[in-house]
């Protein structure tokens, strides 16, 4: 898991740079469900970006349900890279329909309706 890399002449933002290697770490099974990560200022050290780049980082994977945060445990790996992915897109799904007017539990009666 400490072959995590971020690039600072990309584009892309830090912290989705960080979440996408933890993102790699999981799918290739460097990291597996109930492993713990190492802190986030350790981590921070490794990459040299701030703390708080990879506190926003691992926030998003926690909202994609590939991370579970526990006091006193840590953060660990919850679920896997596909999850991870299928929570992405229903997130997107949820934002677009949104935007067109839906509220959430609207979408959820869609989705309960369809074949």
């Amino acid at each position: 898991m400490l072959n995590v890399e971020v690039d600072r002449t990309e584009s892309i933002p830090l912290h989705d740079q960080v979440a996408a290697e933890i993102r790699r770490a999981i799918a290739e099974g460097e990291a597996g469900p109930g492993e713990r990560l190492p802190l986030a200022k350790d981590l921070a050290a490794i990459l040299g970006v701030n703390k708080n780049t990879v506190l926003r980082a691992l926030h998003i994977l926690r909202d994609e349900g590939l991370l579970d945060f526990q006091r006193g445990r840590g953060i660990t790996v919850a679920g896997s890279a596909q999850r991870g992915a299928v929570v992405h897109r229903i997130r997107d799904l949820i934002d677009y329909c949104r935007a067109q007017g839906y509220r959430r539990d609207e979408v959820i009666r869609i989705i309960e309706g369809l074949p």
